[in-house]
């Protein structure tokens, strides 16, 4: 195998001595020098956040704080790391709530293996979960992690309610107008 020599060309006297190297390198320093400042002081300054932006899934109340889950599972069977769970229970009778068939008794959303999809919000018929635009999570143990329903309640709040599953006699008159103006 034969070995083919390349031949260079000679470095000219600018090259050979690093100067104009060296003054590139300085003028980059002195223009970030005299630029204002772009350091937050986080967690006091915190960056603007963009639309649509994909936070930490939440559990929400109705206006009348009541619970808007029925425990249906959808959001459960959809999360690709199966880090919901959900734990059905039934609702207590007389309180105004016998036409809504269950609740949930534990809900539990595992952070650690949640990866902030959204599936689990485009899927609730009840628009009961909501991903909020909360970004920095964190604990000091894996356990701390692990949101049951009280905390997902604490850090979701209340959001209006399209659906009125709670308010049957609203229900009701919704759907009469409905048939009534199709009919």
């Amino acid at each position: 195998m034969a070995v083919i020599p390349v031949e260079r060309k000679p470095l000219s006297l600018a090259e050979r001595s690093y100067l104009p190297q060296i003054a590139n390198g300085m003028k980059v320093t002195l223009q970030h020098i005299f630029r204002p400042n772009q350091t937050l002081q986080y967690p006091e300054q915190r960056p603007s956040i963009p639309h649509g932006y994909r936070g930490v899934p939440t559990l929400v109340r109705d206006p009348h704080g009541r619970e808007k889950c029925v425990a249906c599972q959808l959001c459960e069977f959809v999360c690709p790391p199966k880090a919901i769970r959900i734990t059905p229970g039934e609702l207590p009778k007389g309180g105004g709530e016998e036409h809504v068939e269950k609740g949930p008794e534990a809900f539990d959303i595992d952070m650690l293996r949640c990866i902030y999809c959204g599936l689990c919000q485009e899927v609730c018929p009840e628009e009961a979960i909501f991903l909020q635009s909360q970004y920095s999570m964190s604990g000091y143990t894996r356990e701390e992690m692990i949101h049951h329903k009280d905390r997902l309640y604490e850090l979701g709040g209340t959001l209006p309610d399209r659906f009125l599953k709670w308010d049957k006699k609203k229900a009701a008159e919704e759907a009469a107008v409905a048939g009534t103006s199709h009919g």
